[in-house]
């Protein structure tokens, strides 16, 4: 029981730090936050104590995986969460429209807004019926802290959110795997 507390502890901790910097810098913490790159130092720490723990390769590579994709995901959800409480939307001004054929998206660079960088793209309400010169509603953050977008359609959020929610279960559950298992890989080691 005392392995299944310590796996439950060490991926609950490591998920709420991971998850937990990308809104912290999202809402107006240090802009460092907002990178992702804190919650890839975590989830290294956390694979550097499952080597330690000898908890197996596949499981050391399973949980550094999922923590990498949790660390990339949260500050793109938390931009979604403070774009959604403390957003304004205004219309701005298509510039260009580019098809990026390797991420699947069409992108609109945006212009005209004050508080959005000229050359902004967004890729939310960008189809192939918009052209430069046309009218795009776009999402920003006042305080500047959130990239700005396009409107996002209803749910959208949500399922972001249910996503990480379940992104973040898994990596709980993987760390507490390859914790258990460090247990039974080291008794098996020790006996031969």
């Amino acid at each position: 029981m005392g392995l299944l507390a310590e796996g439950l502890s060490a991926g609950s901790v490591a998920a709420a730090v991971i998850v937990g910097a990308g809104f912290v810098g999202m809402w107006g913490g240090p802009r460092t936050l907002v990178t992702g790159e804190p919650g890839l130092v975590v989830a290294a720490a956390l694979v550097l104590y499952l080597v330690i723990l000898r908890a197996g390769r596949v499981l050391i590579g399973l949980v550094a995986v999922l923590g990498a994709c949790l660390a990339l995901m949260a500050p793109d959800v938390a931009a979604g969460v403070v774009l959604q409480q403390r957003g304004l939307v205004e219309s701005a001004r298509v510039a260009s429209v580019e098809t990026a054929a390797d991420r699947g998206r069409i992108f609109c660079s945006v212009t005209d807004l004050d508080a959005v960088p000229p050359g902004a793209e967004v890729w939310r309400g960008c189809d192939e019926s918009i052209t430069p010169g046309d009218a795009l509603p776009v999402v920003y953050d006042p305080r500047g802290r959130a990239p700005a977008r396009g409107v996002a359609s209803p749910g959208e959020l949500r399922r972001a959110e249910l996503r990480l929610a379940g992104l973040t279960a898994v990596f709980v559950a993987g760390c507490t795997v390859a914790v258990v298992r460090s247990f039974r890989m080291a008794g098996t080691q020790g006996g031969t």
